[in-house]
């Protein structure tokens, strides 16, 4: 859509319009989130190399659910109601201010939660005030513009700010770390039930099913990335370092990385998530919630390789087991998530399916074996690479002609 200087009357997008895709102003808004992702997985390797294991995955699991939900709250707001005029623009780049502010408090957040005595997030917490003050008001504009969808407008825009009050309440008050995540679930289920409220009792919004899945697949991509733009960062100090160079390990890890990112994508890439959520619009929140478990796979399996590189540095406090673990169970979290998404979404259990996961479970755990007999690290993880080889061969010589079968039953 090209932008002019007047406004447009924000009374919805065509949820059947041809040749919808991604606007510049997505995937400028996108780019935020790289340095999102790339804090957060940086943290956890952090967390998980000084040993500190239950605290780093306690803390990017707060921090991923965060990062996601900041993306999904705009992306599907977005597909039902871009206008792409100059206001939809500054309140768009309103809520990137607030997401760069938010990952500024990554690391007091996962620092506080190490040190156990009090959650501190009142930066991420402030980075979310911001972009709720965007969000809402473009919430607010179309219930202006869009009087017929005024009820789905009026759930967004309740749970949102009840939601924001809970968070900002939580942030005040001096509470230690288990009492806070117990608290944290309130506004959490207020958060993901607003939505469901609105688009299932309420009128709902005419967001775009090409556009979404076209929306998942770019932040699946940015994600994948931000795994091997930190992968590289960390190789590039280890091999200027005369005592470690280009040694036999870093050369393996190195391919390992970029291995499992080829891997992953090709893996996503394989099930046509459009022509899905086409015929089944109904099943849309088990797609897009489910998704922030892919996400956060991702992001880990980024944050295990770095693990990887500080054991090769001797910066790590993890074992070689350890280590490997660090990269292998994201890598059969992302697997098995993937699989447990298509099967919910089709409703249909596909044995060949079963027996992909069994093979995946196989080599991921004979690279753990193998770590306790004492093969390299380096070696253990070539093997880990595997694991989405195995759903590859399965979809390109079967799977294929199965997925087909499902989308004619779906």
């Amino acid at each position: 859509m090209n932008s002019t200087s007047s406004l447009r009357q924000m009374t919805g997008r065509d949820p059947r319009e041809e040749h919808r895709s991604a606007t510049p102003l997505e995937l400028l808004f996108d780019l935020t989130f790289v340095v999102a992702f790339g804090v957060s997985g940086s943290e956890l390797a952090h967390q998980l190399a000084e040993g500190h294991i239950a605290a780093g995955i306690a803390a990017f699991s707060f921090a991923s659910f965060a990062i996601c939900w900041a993306w999904i709250n705009y992306s599907w707001m977005a597909s039902a109601y871009d206008t792409d005029d100059w206001a939809f623009r500054l309140l768009t780049m309103v809520q990137m201010v607030g997401v760069i502010i938010m990952a500024l408090g990554l690391p007091t957040l996962f620092e506080s939660i190490h040190g156990g005595d009090r959650l501190h997030n009142e930066i991420v917490i402030a980075g979310y005030v911001v972009m709720r003050v965007a969000l809402c008001g473009q919430w607010l504009r179309a219930w202006r513009q869009d009087p017929a969808r005024r009820g789905a407008h009026q759930v967004y825009l309740a749970t949102i700010l009840v939601a924001q009050v809970f968070w900002c309440v939580i942030a005040v008050l001096p509470l230690s770390v288990p009492v806070a995540f117990a608290a944290m679930l309130v506004p959490m289920v207020i958060e993901l039930t607003g939505p469901f409220l609105a688009e299932r009792r309420f009128g709902g919004t005419p967001w775009h099913a090409d556009h979404i899945a076209e929306r998942y697949g770019l932040l699946t991509i940015i994600t994948l990335g931000e795994g091997v733009i930190g992968t590289v960062a960390v190789m590039s100090a280890i091999v200027n370092e005369p005592e470690l160079g280009w040694s036999l390990g870093a050369i393996l890890l190195l391919a390992a990385g970029i291995g499992l990112t080829f891997g992953q994508w090709w893996t996503y890439f394989t099930i046509p998530w459009a022509t899905m959520l086409e015929r089944r619009r109904d099943r849309s929140f088990l797609w897009g919630y489910m998704h922030i478990l892919v996400f956060a796979s991702i992001a880990a399996t980024g944050a295990g390789l770095h693990v990887a590189a500080y054991l090769l540095e001797h910066h790590s406090e993890l074992s070689e087991v350890g280590t490997v673990l660090a990269v292998a169970i994201p890598v059969g979290s992302y697997a098995l998530v993937l699989y447990l998404l298509y099967t919910l979404f089709m409703r249909v259990v596909d044995p060949f399916h079963l027996l992909l996961i069994g093979l995946t479970a196989a080599v991921l755990v004979a690279s753990v074996v193998m770590a306790i007999a004492g093969v390299p690290v380096a070696w253990c993880l070539v093997v880990v690479v595997l694991a989405p080889v195995v759903t590859i061969v399965g979809h390109e010589t079967v799977g294929h002609r199965h997925i087909a079968e499902h989308l004619d039953a779906l």
